[in-house]
């Protein structure tokens, strides 16, 4: 049962689905608005695809800095799959999926995150991962709102 290691977060954007899954897809694009309000991102490698992985490290506004691995198992415009590690080839943190549901020129983006252990979903919630979850969804529709203009 992972229903009490599970996070769920949506957000609607005004636009449509293939400009929410482009600023995702594209290696130029997801680390110019990937985390939380302050954060910035500095890639090591970025292969998004299937197969394809990103190594980056999320960098908060005091300087600290976050080594994270994303591993993507899928990568399409019907969702994309992939593993969270602490730091190049370090312990998985979670297993999460993005889908986007194309509501006529609106997209639902549905977030959603399995933490390996309770534990480790008790202290995300506990620092406050769906809040800075729902931001950097808040910025990816900056993002997509300031290319659609």
């Amino acid at each position: 049962m992972t229903d009490d290691r599970t996070m769920v977060i949506e957000r609607f954007i005004a636009a449509p689905a293939a400009l929410v899954y482009a600023a995702w897809a594209d290696p130029d694009c997801l680390p110019q608005w990937w985390g939380p309000d302050g954060f910035s991102c500095r890639t090591a490698r970025i292969d998004l695809r299937t197969g394809g992985e990103w190594v980056f490290d999320m960098i908060a506004p005091d300087g600290t800095v976050f080594p994270n691995h994303h591993r993507y198992s899928r990568f399409d415009p019907a969702g994309i799959d992939y593993t969270l590690h602490w730091g190049e080839n370090g312990p998985k943190h979670a297993d999460a999926t993005a889908t986007f549901e194309d509501l006529g020129g609106k997209t639902k983006v549905t977030l959603s995150m399995t933490f390996v252990t309770v534990e480790e979903y008790e202290n995300a919630k506990g620092f406050g991962a769906a809040e800075l979850g729902l931001q950097t969804l808040g910025k990816l529709a900056a993002f997509v709102n300031s290319r659609a203009a």
